[in-house]
């Protein structure tokens, strides 16, 4: 299965990203199976960095074939459930949380989502709601490679530069 993760650089060789904390799985290295959804990643990122650094960077999308080793612990979450939102709540609220997983799939917290999810975090709403109110919300996908064995499942097969 191809996976694709967007960003500005070309990454041959994936590492767990620890310096973003309250990322919806914890710390990992972030990939999608939709290619456009990538594209978007890295049209977001080139864009702020650009900003931010004064320079113009390019947006790059980076594919790689996942081998898809069943040996490893992995969590899928089809859809945004309620176990998924207290994962979610736990990873971004606690940066000590350790879900004991080497790989999670499942649903992107982006800005309405993530606005749901703070309320949550703060108990302005109950998960209950939340799951609810999650429901008619288009939910893109994400997978989280965890551990440095769910890296090893990762081969790289060649970046290109997004044009907008």
């Amino acid at each position: 299965m191809l996976v694709y993760h967007g960003t500005t650089l070309e990454i041959r060789h994936p590492k767990i990203i620890t310096s973003e904390i309250g990322r919806d799985f914890g710390f990992a290295f972030y990939t999608t199976d939709i290619k456009e959804q990538a594209e978007r990643w890295a049209i977001r990122r080139e864009r702020i960095l650009s900003r931010t650094s004064g320079k113009k960077e390019h947006a790059v999308v980076n594919v790689y074939e996942w081998s898809e080793n069943h040996v490893l612990r992995e969590k899928v979450f089809h859809d945004a459930s309620l176990d998924w939102l207290e994962m979610v709540v736990q990873c971004r609220s606690n940066v000590s949380y350790q879900h004991g997983y080497d790989i999670v799939t499942g649903k992107i917290a982006n800005d309405n989502v993530g606005e749901t999810v703070s309320y949550v975090v703060q108990g302005i709403m109950r998960k209950e709601d939340a799951v609810e109110r999650l429901k008619f919300e288009k939910i893109n996908n994400q997978i989280a490679f965890c551990t440095e064995a769910s890296l090893d499942e990762l081969k790289f097969v060649e970046s290109y530069v997004v044009e907008e």
